[in-house]
């Protein structure tokens, strides 16, 4: 039987998935009242899970869009978050730096061969972002793709390696590079947003090159 959540907690799961919201927004997703989904955020809020934000498009009123606090995503799981963390600071401490980057590199290694083997012999740009994006959301980052013009957004709405990534920028670093091996040498990768500085979500833009 399928567990049905408290509108609150639905509240908070959609603001995760999908991005910062207007109340109407977030009613319209919860099929609520505009009433009803204002009292559930401000629960949230009252726990210090959301916070909003005033935002002005052009002539009129202000916007009030409401997001997740640092509080707020941390109530989806980070992956052993301390044993992470603690494991990183140890291996800093007694093998070094250079020790560290040699665990990151081989461990990027891994996952990047694993991710080529699942788009191998794709050619289709679209299709082998669907499967990138497919295995990222088994491994817990929320992810997905929307096609914009010209380019694609990969975007990911979790990190479950948050707290490993904030002590050691590697982790990040060698995403953007796997992302750009398996999608091809002739697509561009560019990271548009980043949880660790502030974003709500980690995007990136890829951009075939333009055949002459």
């Amino acid at each position: 039987m399928k567990i049905k959540l408290p509108e609150h907690e639905r509240a908070l799961w959609l603001l995760k998935t999908k991005g910062p919201l207007s109340i109407i927004a977030l009613a319209k997703e919860l099929d609520v009242t505009t009433e009803g989904a204002r009292f559930n955020i401000l629960k949230l809020a009252s726990e210090g899970l959301v916070v909003s934000e005033s935002i002005s498009k052009g002539r009129g009123r202000p916007q009030q869009i409401w997001s997740l606090t640092q509080l707020g995503n941390s109530r989806f799981p980070d992956t052993h978050a301390d044993l992470t963390v603690k494991l990183i600071q140890k291996t800093k401490e007694i093998l070094g730096e250079k020790a560290l980057d040699a665990v990151i590199e081989a461990h990027t290694n891994e996952v990047k061969n694993k991710y080529i083997e699942a788009v191998s012999g794709v050619a289709d740009l679209e299709k082998r972002i669907q499967i990138l994006s497919e295995i990222r959301n088994n491994e817990g980052y929320m992810a997905g793709y929307v096609q914009e013009e010209d380019h694609f957004i990969l975007y990911e709405n979790h990190c479950p390696i948050c707290a490993a990534a904030a002590v050691c920028q590697g982790f990040c670093r060698s995403e953007l590079e796997t992302f750009q091996s398996v999608l091809g040498k002739k697509v561009q990768v560019e990271r548009l947003d980043h949880m660790l500085s502030g974003g709500t979500r980690c995007t990136y833009k890829i951009t075939a090159e333009k055949k002459e």
